[in-house]
Parts: structure tokens; C-alpha cells; sequence
């Protein structure tokens, strides 16, 4: 071996050995890095099986200043509930009247025991709660203003396994978490006022005290989260079980949607968002003041029936809807409903949650704008303050004459006399305005024929020809636009009042007539497909009848019209009458027929002291003198 193979060797043997020591430091410090990892998890997993052990989760860790720790505890408050305002409170003083956790490390956090899921039943004079103590939230909601004909009260949350207003700080869910009742009973009357309460605590020894306050009497429950050991930055308030309705809906959507589940009955997003009520029908998943906005009150709304969250002043509260289908055809279905804003530095979130049969002077008594959920208008144009007026006026004038005659089937027709009564000097105007203008075309035709190469003659002649026969062109058309602009507004409010007012809920009329909100229905042993398919009904027939004969009586007026469109007309009215009223409420189809019937009267009155024009000729006797004192002929 010479001298080069031996300095080869030695210097291959010191790579090796050089290679293989940096390979056992890395393989080390690989092992040390592993070692740490699976050590890390572990430490998390336990945390983790200790929080699920205590039927816990970990909250965010944000302790105020140390004082002392409370006590931990659960169930029932006998006596005055938590009035007031919905209000966030801030720790700001760290005071000992302030509930704090001790952070000493020598205190023991205590790990509650294996916690059963638990409800309490809360019976007022309005309605029953169920609470369950999993999640701490409202399992099921019967309203006792909505008994069905069997006299049972309806259930309002549509799906009760998942509830309503869940609670979520930061990232901590507490949807599925167990909260201590302590030692509530399982049924609670409300004589005075009553509050249950429901502790939570994690592995940390944070704590969540969510309680609920009721009054015998009242329409709102207290809803306060208070928060003992850590400030949340924000909050999330999931109503994720959505609003059933009360009623049962006919089997058929109408014709186009109109007269059944889409029209008359309602499923809707609502809310006060200090500047008007908004009332939303979204179809997918839709963000309302996400970034900008505040609301006072929000939740869910169904034909005679809502339910809010409301807060006590305006928050920039974000709220996010889901829509959620329900198994019917003809339900509109509901909708998911999260409430969500940014709580720094807060203590506890109140609110009252309220349960709101939709009867307009309760509503409009607790001064919240509510009674804009059964009927709202535009703003841009003011409506969301006069029509809404309007249909006020009107339903207080059918329950005046309700509490007269109490039969709301007799006030509907005196409401709908006086409308129309109302009305009819402007449509006799009208006419009369119709009928001069008429009379005098044969003279306007024979001036456009003469003048025709000289238009200022010719409005010379048509001016001198309407001061002769006293008429006024400008009051003729204003003549025909006025009565309609005024008889629009009160036509809709009534419909709009009559379709959804709750006081017609099961009342009767007379006769066949046993529900007024809903189609008069004689014999379900006959149905039509579409039109009637829950059975036969009599009034859209009487529609039908009515509707044909103010259709003829009209279309006699207008001898200008070809025959062959009137006779299409007089057949298509009352055929999409039928339609309509097929599946309408009973009051609402009593209005429209009374209505028919004053039109036919009204109109053979005032065409036997204005008759129509024949073909718009007159006799050659009449030209020249003054047509309000000529005799037309026919």
C-alpha cells in the first residue's frame, strides 16, 4: 500500500465517520422534534378528552383583575324576572360586586360530573316554553293566542331538535354543550314572574350563565348571557330550527301563485333597521347589514304569528339568513337565522325575545314599529307612513262596527258601503265628464276636419267649443284619474287588511260562511283540480255572477268598443274571478262581491240619468245648443 493509498484511506475514513456523526445529531434532534410534537398533541388531546369529560368546551382566556372565585350554580329563580332593556355590560372597574374567577395557581377548578340533557317547560298566559339545558337555549314555543279548531295550541319552532338561539363566543360553539339546571323543576306555572337559569363552565373555570325571565302576563322573555372569568369579542345568535306555520294551507297554489300559500300566507325575514321595516322573502343565502347599519329588532315572521330578537337601542348587528324547506308543497317554507356583532369588552348580552301574535293594537301598543309586519309600504314614495295609516283606519272601522254588530261578515259589508259610498261623487263625476266629451265628438271631429292645416284655429274652436257647452277638458281628465287614485289606496288596504287581519282567524259571517280567513268550503266530497281542490265552495260562483253582470253593465257604456272584444271581456273577467277567488279568504271574496253588486246599482243609476252615447252620434237637433241640457238619444 503506498503513501497516496494510505492518506486515501484515512481521509475517506474521516468522511465517513463525519458523515455519520452530523446523520446521528440530525437523527437526534429529529427524534427531540418528534418527541416534542407528539408530546404537544397529547397535552392537547388531553385538554380536549378533559373538556369533553367535563362536558365542557375551552373558552377564550381573558380574565379581569383577580378578586374571588364564585360559586358555580344552576336552576331556578323564584320571583321578579330581569325587566328592562336588553343592555351589554362592561367590566371596567373590576370591582368585588364584579363576578371574576380566581387565577391563583394554587385554586382548583372543579370538573362538573357527566351532565344528563334536561327541559323545563315554562307555561305563561301567552304562551309555553320548553328550554333544554343542551346549549342552554329554546327548544319548543307553543303560542296559546292560535288555537286550531279542535281548540290545540300551535308549535311554533319548526324543527324542535334543533331549537332556536344558540350561542357562540369567538370560536367556542355552545350549541351541543351541557349547562347545569341545578334543581328546576320540569314544569313551571307562572302566577308573577319566574326565571330559569343554566350554568356553564369550562376546563379553564370560565363560565357562561344564560337565564331566561318571564312575566305571567307579558309577551316578552328576558334573555341575559353573562359572562364570569373572560370577555368575548364577538357573539353569534344561531335560530336554527326556523318558524312553522299556524295554519294549515289549502292544497292548491291558485292560479299564477295568487289566492293560496304565496300570497296569503306568509314566511318572511323581518326587521326594524331604525329607518323603516324590512320584510324579506330571500331564496338562497343572503347577508342583511353586513357591513354597515343597525337594527333594533330582527327575527322571523309567518301569516298571523312572529317572533324577534329585540334589542334595546339600535346595534350594528349582521344578520345572515338561510331559507329552510319544509315537507309541504304548498309552504313557502322557513328560514335559518344567525344574529351576529362584535362585543368587546362586554360582560353580558341581554335581550328580550318576543312572541307576537300579529293582532295590530297589541303591536302597535309596545311602540317598536311592529305592526309594519303585517302590512309596510314604500318609503320612496311615503307609503310606509299613509297606506300604512290607511289600512289602520280600516281595520279600526271594521272592528267599530264589529263591536256594534258583532259579526265581522255584517262589518265587512258596511265597511265596504261606506268605501264605495265614499267614492261614488267621483266616479259620477267622471261619467258626467265621459258623457260631455262624448256628446261633443262629432263637433271635435268636424273642427279637426276644417282646421286641420291651421292647429291654432283649431284650438281656438275646441276652446270656444268647451266654454260653450260648459266644460272644462283638463277637470274632464283629472274627472277620471281622481276617483281612481283615490279608490286604489283604500281598495288595496282593504284586501291587504282582509287577507291577513288575525281578528278574522275562525270567525264566521252567516249561513255557510263558518271562517272568514279562510275559503267557504261546503262539501269536500267534490274538489276541482286547481281552481277548488280541497272542495266545493260557493261565493267564488257568486263572484263569478256578480262579476259578469258589473262587467256587461260597463261594457254597455262603451259603445266605441267592437262586439267581439266585449263579448271576450264580459266571458274573461269573471273566468279570472274565478280563479282569484277560488282558493282567497271568504272576507276578502264577500268584499269583492259587495263590491260587484254597489257597481252594478251605481252604474244603471247614473246611466239612466247620463245614458250612453250611440256609436258617438247624436241628433242633428242637438248640435249647437248646450249638451249638459240636451236630451242624448240613444
Amino acid at each position: 500500500m503506498n503513501k497516496n493509498t494510505i492518506i486515501g484511506s484515512i481521509l475517506i475514513a474521516i468522511i465517513v465517520i463525519w458523515w455519520m456523526a452530523v446523520n446521528n445529531a440530525n437523527a437526534e434532534a429529529q427524534a427531540a422534534a418528534r418527541a416534542a410534537k407528539a408530546k404537544a398533541t397529547a397535552e392537547k388531546q388531553a385538554a380536549a378528552d378533559s373538556a369533553k369529560a367535563s362536558n365542557s368546551l375551552v373558552l377564550p382566556q381573558k380574565t379581569p383583575e383577580i378578586k374571588a372565585a364564585p360559586v358555580l350554580g344552576g336552576g331556578l329563580d323564584e320571583g321578579r324576572g330581569s325587566t328592562g332593556s336588553p343592555t351589554l355590560t362592561k367590566d371596567e372597574s373590576g370591582s368585588a360586586g364584579s363576578p371574576t374567577l380566581a387565577n391563583d395557581s394554587s385554586a382548583e377548578v372543579k370538573v362538573p360530573a357527566e351532565i344528563a340533557e334536561r327541559t323545563v317547560t315554562v307555561e305563561t298566559d301567552k304562551f309555553i316554553m320548553t328550554l333544554t339545558n343542551k346549549g342552554g337555549k329554546v327548544k319548543s314555543v307553543i303560542v296559546k293566542a292560535l288555537p286550531d279548531s279542535a281548540g290545540k295550541f300551535p308549535e311554533l319552532i319548526q324543527d324542535t331538535t334543533l331549537g332556536a338561539f344558540d350561542l357562540k363566543l369567538d370560536n367556542a360553539d355552545l350549541s351541543d354543550a351541557m349547562f347545569e339546571l341545578g334543581n328546576a323543576p320540569e314544569k313551571i306555572v307562572v302566577s308573577d314572574s319566574a326565571k330559569v337559569q343554566f350554568a356553564f363552565q369550562d376546563a379553564n373555570g370560565n363560565q357562561v350563565i344564560r337565564s331566561y325571565g318571564f312575566t305571567k302576563d307579558g309577551p316578552a322573555v328576558r334573555q341575559e348571557n353573562r359572562f364570569i372569568g373572560f370577555q368575548p369579542s364577538a357573539y353569534e345568535l344561531a335560530w336554527k330550527g326556523g318558524l312553522k306555520e299556524t295554519e294549515d294551507i289549502p292544497k292548491s297554489k291558485g292560479f299564477m301563485g295568487i289566492g293560496g300559500g304565496s300570497t296569503y300566507y306568509f314566511s318572511e325575514v323581518v326587521f326594524n333597521n331604525v329607518y323603516s321595516v324590512e320584510r324579506e322573502m330571500p331564496r338562497e343565502q343572503v347577508s342583511f347589514n353586513a357591513t354597515e347599519g343597525k337594527v333594533i329588532w330582527a327575527g322571523l315572521r309567518r301569516k298571523y304569528v312572529a317572533m324577534t330578537v329585540q334589542f334595546d337601542e339600535a346595534v350594528p348587528a349582521a344578520l345572515k339568513t338561510k331559507p329552510m324547506k319544509v315537507d309541504s308543497d304548498v309552504d313557502p317554507g322557513t328560514y335559518k337565522l344567525t344574529i351576529a356583532d362584535d362585543v368587546r369588552g362586554a360582560q353580558s348580552i341581554n335581550y328580550d325575545l318576543m312572541i307576537l301574535p300579529l293582532k295590530w293594537d297589541d303591536l302597535a301598543s309596545l311602540n317598536k314599529d311592529y305592526e309594519k309586519i303585517i302590512v309596510s309600504g314604500w318609503s320612496w314614495c311615503g307609503a310606509d307612513v299613509w297606506f300604512v295609516w290607511i289600512c289602520k283606519m280600516l281595520l279600526k272601522l271594521l272592528n267599530l262596527f264589529y263591536s256594534i254588530i258583532p259579526n265581522y261578515g255584517v262589518a265587512i259589508i258596511l265597511v265596504t258601503i261606506i268605501v264605495r259610498g265614499i267614492t261614488t261623487p267621483f266616479t259620477v263625476k267622471q261619467i258626467k265628464s265621459t258623457r260631455g266629451m262624448a256628446a261633443l265628438k262629432p263637433q271635435l271631429d268636424e273642427i279637426n276636419v276644417k282646421y286641420r292645416s291651421d292647429p291654432q284655429k283649431k284650438q281656438a274652436a275646441m276652446m270656444e267649443l268647451y266654454s260653450k257647452n260648459n266644460i272644462n277638458p283638463l277637470a274632464s281628465c283629472t274627472g277620471g284619474c281622481l276617483p281612481m287614485l283615490i279608490q286604489m289606496p283604500i281598495f288595496m288596504g282593504l284586501f291587504f287588511v282582509l287577507g291577513r287581519a288575525i281578528e278574522l282567524r275562525g270567525a264566521p259571517a252567516f249561513l255557510w260562511i263558518t271562517d272568514l280567513s279562510r275559503s267557504d268550503i261546503v262539501w269536500d266530497g267534490i274538489s276541482i283540480p286547481i281552481i277548488m281542490p280541497s272542495g266545493l265552495a260557493i261565493l267564488p260562483w257568486l263572484m263569478v255572477a256578480s262579476t259578469y253582470f258589473q262587467t256587461k253593465v260597463t261594457m254597455s257604456s262603451n259603445a266605441g268598443m267592437d262586439p267581439a272584444q266585449q263579448k271576450m271581456m264580459m266571458w274573461m273577467m269573471p273566468a279570472m274571478m274565478l280563479l282569484f277567488s277560488a282558493v282567497m279568504p271568504s272576507g276578502l271574496v264577500l268584499y269583492w262581491i259587495i263590491g260587484n253588486i254597489w257597481s252594478i246599482v251605481q252604474y244603471k243609476y247614473i246611466y239612466s240619468k247620463f245614458p250612453p252615447i250611440n256609436n258617438g252620434k247624436t241628433s242633428s237637433k242637438l248640435k249647437g245648443k248646450n249638451v249638459k241640457d240636451a236630451e242624448i238619444v240613444k
